[in-house]
């Protein structure tokens, strides 16, 4: 059994590892079932959903998501990207959030029995070692069904348990089990933001498209 009952449990999702993730496997994510969802495996004491959004003067279509999460039981962990331009002179955008969801982690350690972690990055590995060593088990969400893999081997092995997304399409999905690809349309136009990180495919942290406002109208 990977849950107890009498378990006290936290979430902490790493925004833009599960969107690369869930996308590579041609579902979308249903955040109110995922929440419930995992609501019903323990004492759920909190969800916090990490991401970095653009500057507040220029307009993010994230927003409209940052902001059903923040009304609908999740906890927003948020920062502004920073701008950069790689060597062959295109300009990208970057929000690392490693550093806040340890942070979190660890600070909450005392308080929970059980982490869930919805990442993929192998970074992550030495902090599930050491909220090991302080009793709690730690359970991975992401998917080695994609290609290439989006959880890294060592995380995988550190982890108590490792869920596997597409176990969970049926119960969190937008679509129940049918997978859909996303409409051409929905990512026309539409920004990139990644994180800093240049540790290979693992982790999902290329850069990658954000959704238009509309595809998150149906979020409730």
């Amino acid at each position: 059994m990977i849950f107890y009952p009498q378990e006290r449990l936290g979430l902490f999702i790493d925004g833009s590892n599960l969107y690369a993730a869930a996308r590579a496997l041609d579902f979308d994510i249903d955040y109110k079932r995922l929440l419930e969802h995992f609501a019903s495996k323990g004492h759920l004491v909190r969800a916090l959903y990490y991401t970095a959004l653009m500057d507040e003067a220029e307009y993010s279509p994230l927003r409209p998501l940052v902001d059903w999460l923040d009304y609908n039981g999740y906890t927003m962990v948020t920062k502004p990207t920073k701008e950069f331009t790689d060597a062959t002179g295109r300009r990208k955008i970057k929000g690392n959030m490693d550093i806040e969801l340890a942070i979190d982690v660890m600070e909450m350690a005392p308080h929970l029995d059980h982490i869930v972690l919805f990442s993929g990055d192998g970074d992550f590995r030495r902090l599930l070692e050491a909220v090991q060593r302080k009793g709690l088990r730690c359970t991975v969400v992401s998917t080695v069904k994609s290609s290439p893999p989006m959880i890294a081997d060592e995380l995988r092995r550190q982890a108590d348990h490792f869920i596997e997304l597409t176990d969970l399409q049926a119960a969190i999905g937008r679509n129940g089990d049918r997978p859909q690809r996303p409409q051409r349309d929905d990512f026309r136009g539409s920004p990139t933001v990644g994180d800093d990180n240049t540790d290979g495919g693992d982790d999902g942290d290329d850069l990658q498209p954000i959704k238009t406002p509309g595809d998150f109208d149906n979020l409730a």
